[in-house]
């Protein structure tokens, strides 16, 4: 979890490679599904162009088909997913569908300021559209209302690290794996 620009993206790919497992990014499939002009790739790049989060039900019906496939069987990180409790509800009713818990949960924080200069430059450098300064604001405003809060719900029930996402992408790794080492045991 963690706001966008906070190097979520970047970490999953990486905690996939160093723990071999499936990093999941519901942005990642929302995209894939606007490029290839699919019907729900037609109804999220009308709210991802908005700066609005794509409706519960697409994003769960999109995570749970993904949850079944095989690769994830020896493990997964999700990336953009829950972002608010009916997520997190739907989130446990797939996992106990599937017979599997949730291990842990990783925040990673930053300042505003930074976020926004992370977002201008990937903006610059990808060309997403989805990423202009409008967009992103109203996407950081529905971060603070809605996904900030689930932070206390998952450490209500043990399973929240929070990891500063400031600095040098190893250093950021580094914190989260040693953060994880110490809330799994």
């Amino acid at each position: 979890m963690g706001p966008q620009g906070s190097g979520k993206g970047t970490q999953a790919a990486r905690l996939a490679d160093t723990f071999e497992i499936v990093a999941i990014s519901t942005g990642d499939i929302f995209r894939a599904n606007i490029k290839g002009e699919t019907e729900l790739g037609r109804l999220a790049r009308e709210y991802t162009k908005k700066g609005e989060l794509v409706p519960d039900s697409v994003t769960n019906d999109m995570v749970r088909a993904r949850l079944a496939e095989d690769d994830v069987k020896g493990g997964f990180i999700l990336d953009g997913y829950p972002r608010n409790a009916a997520q997190v509800a739907e989130l446990d009713s797939i996992l106990g569908d599937l017979g599997w818990e949730l291990d842990g949960v990783i925040e990673l924080t930053a300042d505003r300021g930074e976020l926004l200069a992370r977002i201008v430059k990937r903006a610059e450098i990808e060309g997403r559209e989805d990423d202009t300064e409008e967009a992103v604001a109203r996407r950081l405003d529905i971060y603070d209302e809605q996904t900030a809060p689930l932070t206390a719900a998952y450490a209500e029930r043990n399973l929240l690290v929070q990891v500063d996402g400031i600095g040098e992408i190893d250093e950021v790794t580094e914190r989260i794996v040693k953060s994880l080492a110490t809330q799994l045991g």
